[in-house]
């Protein structure tokens, strides 16, 4: 049991940090509102533990072959930032899901997981210290664990964003939101470059 417990934990100390992840979350919910940020909030989680399924089974092993990808994905990870940012940044500030676009997809929460150094990181240092030797039935129960912690947390991202849409109800002040969101997104991207 101490077991599980001590996954949990760490499940919750990587997910409920904030992150780009979350930082979308949170944008979401005070723009869309919760129902409409369900669909990143499981796609951003289920993206999370098929990465962190895959690297249980052995991805690891072939970034170690080629290191590169490393650089690939973190140079592709703050292109995807930089762009949300961007978008965020150039938001008009309505609160009507019709006349400011949709809220993040499922497709676009996995993904954006998948671009994100911050899961990968998450991912190799809890298989590291969970499932170091690659036991499929731990790299499973890990995964179950952090499904739902991660869904959970990334849930609550939305839902303070959504406790926040009724302070940002008028377009200027969801627009002064919008763009320290995107100023995050922005100083997280530029965080992922340094050596």
């Amino acid at each position: 049991m101490s077991l599980i417990v001590s996954m949990a934990a760490f499940a919750l100390a990587a997910s409920i940090t904030p992150g780009p992840v979350n930082i979308v979350a949170l944008s979401s919910g005070a723009q869309f509102g919760f129902r409409a940020s369900q669909r990143h909030v499981a796609g951003a989680t289920l993206g999370f533990v098929l990465l962190l399924v895959l690297m249980g089974l052995g991805l690891h092993e072939l970034l170690k072959l080629w290191p590169f990808m490393t650089r690939v994905v973190q140079l592709a990870g703050v292109a995807f930032l930089l762009f949300m940012a961007f978008k965020l940044a150039t938001d008009n500030g309505q609160l009507d899901a019709k006349a400011s676009g949709r809220a993040p997809s499922m497709l676009y929460g996995a993904v954006m997981q998948w671009l994100n150094p911050k899961a990968w990181l998450a991912c190799v240092a809890g298989m590291g210290a969970f499932v170091a030797d690659g036991e499929a039935r731990l790299v499973w129960q890990f995964a179950a664990v952090y499904l739902v912690i991660c869904y959970l947390s990334v849930g609550c991202w939305a839902y303070a964003g959504t406790f926040l849409r009724g302070y940002l109800s008028n377009p200027a002040g969801m627009r002064l939101f919008n763009r320290v969101m995107a100023l995050l997104l922005a100083v997280s991207a530029g965080y992922l470059l340094l050596p």
